[in-house]
């Protein structure tokens, strides 16, 4: 077997060439991670995001997840595309603001595909293990955790993991291996007494440092969520139609956060620079064509219609947008219907 020092090494080298800006190893120890979970879980943090919840201690236990491991390696691709503004789109109330990671091609498939070369690579090196197995939520992994125990950054008030180099506007992706691989020093914390993340979140779904309320986080209002958005919340969201990187925007070690070099995060259709009602008059199938490869499909097209709607009530009242609010409401299923009367009564105010 080639020497595990010098594989680690590789396994580095082999990581930047394909795009990862770093590698990360770490052992499989999460019993800490565990505890803060099952807190978090306590106290309904997770809203309906009841796959938190599933597959026993796989989540915090990588060795049950997938028999044999004894080794994570933890990846970072940064996505932050370039010259997109996103404080001066916020500014916009007419315009769409989307987060910025949903602004090109779906980042699952491309940093699985390049995590997947990465664990082929491995495998050709070492004759005798067939276990590298290459994660992008795809399954119930701890990345946050294991990226912190790997020294890729240490999880901040907001809960994303922060890099002193590089910021936190990246993606994460996990390796796991049955190669005793030396381990990483974990990342220590540079929070400090910064509370800007708290301070900014439109929605104070920030409870907490280290503790987010998914239940009032716009994230998951925008994305996970398919029902009604609390009416408290509506006006909170402003043009925020699918994300929300406020908490981010606002933290001062994205200071050192690095432009991606990567075409596939460069923004779509104009998504960057799109208004509220033009992505509002897009029917089902446009929809569907502008969104094919990209993560805003998770949303669905009524969830889409039904966020617009609310960016649209805490926008300008225009006669365009309140004809399109009616015009779309006539066969609207009831809970864009509900979200568009909801808008028409913010605008006549």
């Amino acid at each position: 077997m080639q020497d595990l020092d010098s594989l680690a090494a590789d396994i580095r080298r082999w990581g930047q060439a394909l795009g990862f800006q770093q590698i990360g190893i770490t052992d499989i120890d999460l019993d800490h991670a565990r505890a803060r979970l099952h807190d978090w879980l306590a106290q309904g943090f997770h809203a309906d995001m009841e796959w938190m919840r599933a597959h026993g201690d796989k989540r915090s236990h990588p060795e049950l997840l997938e028999p044999g491991t004894l080794r994570v390696i933890s990846a970072r691709m940064d996505y932050l595309p370039a010259d997109t503004d996103p404080i001066a789109r916020l500014k916009q109330p007419a315009n769409a603001y989307i987060s910025r990671y949903a602004l090109g091609r779906d980042y699952h498939k491309l940093v699985r595909k390049r995590l997947a070369q990465l664990a082929s690579q491995i495998r050709d090196a070492v004759a005798d293990t067939e276990l590298a197995r290459a994660f992008v939520d795809s399954a119930p992994v701890m990345e946050k955790p294991l990226a912190e125990k790997a020294g890729l950054g240490w999880q901040g008030k907001h809960t994303l993991i922060i890099n002193r180099e590089a910021g936190s506007w990246f993606f994460l992706g996990e390796i796991y291996t049955d190669l005793a691989l030396p381990i990483d020093a974990p990342a220590e914390n540079h929070c400090g007494r910064c509370s800007a993340c708290m301070t900014v979140c439109p929605t104070d779904a920030i409870v907490a440092p280290y503790q987010l309320d998914a239940r009032r986080c716009i994230s998951w209002l925008t994305i996970e969520n398919k029902g009604a958005i609390p009416v408290e919340l509506r006006a909170p969201m402003g043009n925020r139609i699918f994300g929300c990187d406020d908490c981010q925007l606002m933290c001062p070690w994205n200071r050192y956060a690095r432009h991606s070099q990567e075409s596939d995060f460069s923004p779509r259709h104009g998504l960057d620079q799109a208004s509220l009602l033009e992505l509002f008059c897009w029917d089902e199938e446009t929809f569907l064509a502008r969104t094919e490869g990209s993560a805003i499909r998770r949303t669905g097209y009524q969830g889409w219609l039904r966020n617009i709607a609310v960016a649209l009530g805490n926008g300008p009242a225009t006669a365009d947008v309140i004809a399109a609010l009616k015009e779309k409401k006539k066969n609207a299923d009831d809970l864009v219907a509900e979200h568009c009367d909801w808008a028409l009564r913010q605008l006549a105010r």
